[in-house]
């Protein structure tokens, strides 16, 4: 199904595919990218590290191996297990061997991030964090802003869940869109990086037509009071390492 759903949305224009060793589904991926006829250079790829391993130089290989690519374009840590400072080193060695062009986290606090930019000689450009107007982040948000870290949001769908809410319903029927789209489209207006997911031909090219319509400030407020995280700094409100 990773074949196919990876393929699907390379037909249908999407450009960016994100995957992790963690996922189980490098392989899947390289295949389907190179079935898809598509020229590497106009795919941006992103693998996260996985941190119950110890060497994310070694773990980069292993990923372009299964991928098979020469580098993958941005190279993520997965979460901060055992601290978020000690891959980082790995992680910058993997950007200077050419395995990846850029590198960042996924899962990590302002705070974390702080204790990363202390010690790197290359400062992480994204956070990967889980990110709705359920999940509005919003001192992260402003917090990786002000360090020049893109926020990247995943899961802004809430893994389906937030599409049945009567709010996002009544607003999506409002401006003649789909809840899907609606939720997408106010992580694009929040500048954020969204990654929705899906093995649906039709719910895939459905949640790229967010393009072509602008919710107002009205609309984004009543989005915005959805949050369900107190505006957190934080990454998670609950960690599973």
């Amino acid at each position: 199904m990773c074949v196919k759903a990876v393929r699907w949305a390379l037909e249908l224009g999407y450009r960016h595919i994100d995957t992790a060793q963690a996922y189980g589904n490098e392989e899947s991926v390289g295949r389907a990218l190179k079935e898809s006829g598509v020229p590497r250079d106009e795919v941006f790829i992103t693998t996260k590290f996985w941190p119950g391993s110890r060497d994310p130089v070694a773990e980069a290989e292993r990923s372009l191996e299964r991928l098979g690519i020469d580098f993958v374009d941005l190279y993520l840590i997965h979460w901060p297990q055992g601290g978020p400072t000690w891959a980082w080193p790995g992680m910058e060695q993997a950007r200077a061997n050419g395995y990846t062009r850029s590198i960042g986290v996924s899962n990590f606090d302002v705070r974390e991030l702080d204790e990363v930019i202390a010690t790197a000689a290359v400062a992480p450009v994204v956070d990967q964090v889980q990110f709705s107007p359920f999940e509005y982040r919003r001192k992260l948000l402003d917090g990786a802003g002000e360090r020049a870290i893109a926020v990247e949001a995943y899961s802004p769908l809430g893994t389906g869940r937030h599409l049945g809410n009567r709010a996002v319903q009544r607003l999506a029927a409002r401006v003649g869109r789909t809840p899907a789209q609606v939720l997408l489209r106010w992580c694009v207006q929040q500048n954020t990086i969204v990654i929705p997911k899906s093995t649906h031909r039709d719910r895939i090219e459905e949640n790229s037509r967010i393009f072509d319509f602008t919710l107002s400030a009205e609309d984004m407020a009543e989005l915005d009071a959805l949050d369900e995280t107190g505006a957190t700094d934080r990454a998670l409100e609950e960690k599973w390492w």
